[in-house]
């Protein structure tokens, strides 16, 4: 991949890292502002847990997708950044501008929702 392409590619990442920085401390303030609420009867307290349950849901998915988005600026550093961490092969560039965290090619990406590959770690 090109130099050009390269710093394209890093510079969407670091401005989604930022992003999902901001957003994983204001769900986690959220979160604890919802633990103060002192709900009065049962229908406030299961609206108030539901709350905190789902803000913890989405606190995790952003708390995974900014470590994707973390090790993707890794690759980017360590120059393995488009290539497949599972077989090695160049991930198509429409994909990378898809989802340029991504880890693995199509096929790979593909025989992992399967079942059919391990999660590696990278």
């Amino acid at each position: 991949m090109d130099k050009k392409k390269l710093d394209t590619f890093k510079k969407r990442l670091e401005t989604r890292q930022q992003e999902l920085r901001r957003t994983v401390t204001r769900t986690q303030a959220d979160g604890r502002s919802a633990d103060e609420d002192t709900a009065q009867d049962i229908a406030d307290r299961a609206a108030s847990s539901y709350n905190k349950e789902f803000l913890f849901s989405q606190s995790n998915n952003d708390r995974q997708l900014l470590q994707m988005v973390e090790g993707a600026l890794v690759r980017i550093r360590e120059g393995s950044f488009g290539e497949c961490i599972s077989c090695g092969r160049e991930i198509n560039p429409k994909r990378l501008e898809a989802v340029p965290w991504t880890r693995h090619c199509i096929e790979c990406q593909e025989k992992l929702e399967q079942g059919l590959l391990e999660e590696a770690r990278g």
